[in-house]
């Protein structure tokens, strides 16, 4: 099986590609079904330069994440993890299904992303989250390297002091914590060195978070919704292997450039070879 590469296809005919239990990690960012056209404009000197737009619609969005789902379980292996990332429109209706489909006990998190970025309505609460649904293959099985992970500061250092001596409650307040299933983590801005000009890219730092508790040091990373290949820089800086997929020639086009000094194969399964 060919790693590092970039897969430009259909997610299923990817997924369906793939052997039986043969992926150490899932993430992925599929579209999320909004109903909406998504947008991206690049500006030089205050005009237009460049416009991305790509349509984010199904009729029946469940029909359309459940084959997906199927497959991305029988292509994990028992140590294996999937996160699944959805917003508030659906997440719901996939956990039920993922519950079916990997096992109500396989369950392990609901993260939630807060990002607290972008215009606010005055007749409800401000919707700024994205939820990753994370569940192991087999429970008890599945890796999570828990000394590794990045820490963050705590909420309440004071608090460490209690019970503790000095000297111990410092060391812990220096260490920081390890962080729960809530993640504030901004999203990739407009004056981000990381962003790239592509609709909805994902920050690196919480794919690589992800990367670090859930995979060790040459495991194979997937994500059959790439997009701008944020997975897939990921998996470089953290010494993962990686095979990632996009339907999107724009996303291909994107990623193409991004990876441009890195030793990435490009595998077209469209049929046009010279898309």
């Amino acid at each position: 099986m060919q790693t590092n590469c970039v897969h430009h296809g259909q997610a299923l005919d990817f997924l369906k590609s793939l052997d039986n239990s043969s992926i150490d990690l899932i993430y992925t960012d599929p579209p999320f079904g909004t109903g909406d056209m998504q947008t991206m404009s690049r500006k030089k000197a205050g005009t237009i330069i460049s416009k991305i737009e790509y349509s984010d619609k199904f009729s029946n969005y469940m029909e359309f994440l459940e084959p997906h789902l199927w497959e991305m379980h029988r292509v994990l292996k028992n140590t294996g993890t999937m996160y699944l990332h959805l917003d508030w429109r659906w997440v719901h209706y996939a956990k039920v299904v993922c519950d079916e489909i990997f096992g109500y006990d396989n369950f392990l998190n609901e993260i939630v992303w807060s990002y607290n970025f972008g215009g606010r309505g005055k007749d409800r609460w401000p919707q700024k989250h994205d939820t990753i649904l994370v569940y192991a293959k087999e429970l008890g099985k599945h890796t999570f390297n828990w000394s590794d992970i990045d820490r963050i500061p705590y909420a309440a250092p004071a608090l460490q002091y209690a019970g503790r001596t000095k000297e111990e409650a410092e060391k812990r307040i220096a260490e920081g914590q390890v962080p729960t299933d809530v993640w504030s983590m901004s999203i990739v801005g407009t004056a981000s060195k990381e962003r790239i000009g592509y609709p909805n890219q994902k920050p690196l730092k919480l794919i690589k978070r992800i990367i670090t508790a859930s995979s060790n040091s040459g495991d194979i990373v997937i994500d059959p919704f790439v997009g701008s290949g944020s997975t897939a820089g990921a998996a470089i800086e953290m010494g993962r292997r990686f095979i990632v997929n996009d339907a999107s020639q724009h996303a291909i086009d994107t990623m193409k450039q991004r990876f441009a000094n890195n030793s990435v194969n490009f595998v077209d399964n469209t049929g046009d070879k010279n898309g």
